[in-house]
């Protein structure tokens, strides 16, 4: 397979710049194989499903993690900024850096604000130790754990992905929106998209039609941002993820797809963790550590049913796993559809409900 097969034109006033507000009133376009196309609302979830359903959701928590500093290398001053990435060690972080190029190892780098210097909290330092391809590096911080933490907090910027910063400015509203109303474990430096549609009383909704839900883990790194560089698709290889699936929620899960009940990801993340973390017979199993898996068309499913997911970029790896997991034909009419009824993209659009295909 070639990247050029997963391409599509999509017009700049597609990509939504705002969330829908309120969160539940997105749209969803509902897809399955050999079934017509059919427009609804988020708020329509409850009916899609049948009491027995589980939805999975991702816990994770968005931090500021797009930083601005200066690099120093003796005399030498330059502008640098990092979007953390993955958490190594209490003070260790990869990050992809610009500008890379002009980075090396052994540079220091002073982030946030440099005129007020009293506060050690304030003193967000770091030493580049390692420096890979494409402008990643590692970087480790003066500081180390919950102190670490707070000053991240106090100097990062929301990581709103490259195709909504270009267009617009980041504002305090961002740091709400970019958020899910159920985030619980700080870590991801991407938001799960499709988990923001979600509100408390949709929840109750849920709850209250007979659909559990259940609760995972992925921190999602910005890799997830990244442009594919080959044309290959079997050449590519994803950026590592960390995630969990705790026991109980394990048991939950193979307890409801043997009641007959359906397993419903609720975004890519949750999707490629479950994967990750069942058997070739479909049985989920407890899961903690890194994930690097890549579905393509061909990858036979195991674990989940359906798939809630917000629309994504051409010749991604994200639209790529979509094809997978509803058919390739099926998936180029809901995205021509939703093109052409004005449906919005990417991470503060609206939203699809797929369907696994046979």
């Amino acid at each position: 397979m070639q990247v050029s097969d997963f391409d599509f034109e999509l017009p700049d006033a597609s990509i939504a710049l705002r969330p829908a507000s309120p969160r539940d009133s997105a749209r969803l376009l509902v897809a399955a194989a050999g079934v017509p196309l059919r427009d609804l609302s988020v708020r329509d979830l409850p009916g899609e499903l049948r009491p027995g359903d589980i939805l999975v959701l991702n816990d994770t928590r968005v931090i500021p993690a797009r930083l601005k500093g200066v690099r120093h290398r003796g005399e030498n001053r330059l502008q640098a900024e990092a979007t953390l990435h993955r958490r190594l060690s209490p003070h260790q972080w990869t990050a992809f850096m610009r500008p890379g190029k002009r980075l090396a190892v052994g540079d220091r780098v002073v982030f946030g604000e440099t005129s007020d210097r009293a506060c050690l909290l304030g003193a967000l330092d770091a030493t580049i130790t390692a420096k890979g391809e494409g402008g990643e590096v590692t970087l480790s911080f003066d500081l180390t754990g919950p102190d670490l933490d707070a000053a991240i907090a106090e100097r990062g910027a929301m990581p709103l992905p490259p195709y909504i910063a270009a267009k617009r400015a980041q504002d305090e509203q961002d740091r709400r929106d970019y958020q899910t109303v159920y985030a619980q474990e700080d870590g991801s430096v991407a938001a799960p998209t499709a988990g923001l549609h979600f509100t408390p009383k949709l929840l109750a909704r849920l709850a209250a039609a007979g659909v559990e839900t259940a609760f995972v883990t992925l921190h999602v790194g910005a890799g997830t941002f990244l442009p594919m560089k080959t044309e290959v698709v079997a050449e590519h290889r994803m950026h590592p993820e960390w995630g969990e699936v705790d026991a109980a929620v394990a048991q939950r899960l193979n307890a409801v797809r043997a009641a007959g009940g359906r397993i419903v990801c609720v975004g890519t993340t949750s999707l490629r963790l479950l994967e990750s973390a069942a058997g070739e017979d479909g049985v989920v199993h407890p899961f903690e550590g890194e994930t690097a898996i890549f579905i393509t068309p061909g990858y036979r499913f195991r674990a989940a049913d359906g798939l809630m997911t917000n629309f994504h970029l051409p010749r991604s790896t994200l639209f790529m796993l979509v094809c997978a997991f509803a058919g390739v034909e099926t998936m180029r009419a809901a995205y021509a559809h939703a093109i052409a009824t004005g449906y919005r993209f990417y991470s503060y659009g609206d939203s699809s409900l797929l369907w696994r295909a046979a």
